[in-house]
């Protein structure tokens, strides 16, 4: 019987979002109690009926388990056609730029991606695999977008320390239609796991605070994103809408001249089966439009 958060999915051949009312409810009420305990469901609701994006240079203390995210549909780990995970090169701190048959490097803002893995039940996750990947300054995923169906770059691997962190060198992702600007990883349990996505012990995403995607976005390259990004809230995202990014929203830090540090500390509760991997429904990655990756992808 699939599950969902260690409940049972009353429609199990349905997408969790479609398992009904009182589903729906219970999912609800589940996050409203983890962020009470966290003492951030006050300033969430808030942001929520406000309408606005959460505060931009803060992020909540991370003592729940990361919520299970969507993988997308550009994964590149084989679940949805080409898997990386099985090239010699992926494990990588510096993902700029494509490696093996790939030759192009990715323009824009630089930023380096500081995620700290911990095992709910530990310390840490030492040895533990983070792959992360997102898209480009222009709204597109190498392996999948028109034109980079041969290139690889914004995709990488990074094996924790015994402090369960792992850092890339990357460039500030843009924002396309239908989806708040993120930040897509896989957390495994070790190196030798990585070659098959079904070893994954998590799938989330980070997100980015507006403030600075605002500042970001301002700048020459990506002219695109200001417009998709006016469109959205944290709120009405259909990943990160159910609590506002709660669990997810990074800690940026940084300015477009000298480059960003996004960080965000990921608890993984070893002992709950992984619910992601599905697309998300409504808009998001596959929505198309100026800037943003091609439709049917």
């Amino acid at each position: 019987m699939p599950r969902y958060q260690g409940r049972d999915l009353p429609r199990p051949d349905d997408e969790v979002v479609d398992q009904g009312l009182g589903f729906d409810l219970g999912t609800l009420l589940s996050r409203r109690r983890m962020l009470a305990v966290l003492g951030v469901g006050a300033v969430t609701a808030g942001l929520a009926a406000c309408g606005t994006a959460a505060p931009s240079a803060t992020t909540a203390t991370t003592t729940g388990e990361i919520p299970d995210e969507t993988a997308g549909p550009y994964p590149g780990d084989g679940t949805n056609g080409a898997n990386v995970l099985t090239e010699s090169g992926v494990v990588r701190s510096d993902i700029r730029s494509s490696f093996g048959t790939g030759s192009a490097t990715a323009a824009g803002v630089p930023m380096t991606l500081e995620l700290t893995i911990t095992d709910m039940a530990a310390a840490g996750m030492a040895g533990a695999a983070v792959y992360v990947w997102h898209c480009d300054r222009d709204g597109r995923y190498s392996l999948y977008s028109e034109g980079l169906e041969d290139e690889n770059y914004l995709r990488g691997v990074q094996v924790a320390g015994s402090d369960g962190k792992v850092r890339f060198t990357s460039i500030f992702p843009a924002c396309y239609r239908g989806r708040w600007p993120h930040i897509h990883f896989e957390v495994y349990p070790s190196e030798a796991d990585i070659t098959d996505a079904a070893n994954a012990v998590a799938t989330s995403q980070v997100a980015l605070p507006q403030a600075h995607c605002d500042t970001v976005y301002a700048t020459t390259g990506y002219e695109q994103s200001v417009s998709n990004l006016a469109e959205l809230s944290l709120a009405s995202d259909n990943v990160f809408g159910d609590d506002g990014g709660a669990l997810q929203l990074a800690t940026v830090t940084g300015d477009p001249a000298t480059g960003y540090t996004v960080a965000l500390t990921a608890a993984v509760d070893l002992s709950t089966e992984p619910t992601a991997g599905a697309a998300p429904g409504g808009g998001g990655p596959g929505a198309g439009g100026p800037g943003g990756p091609p439709p049917g992808s």
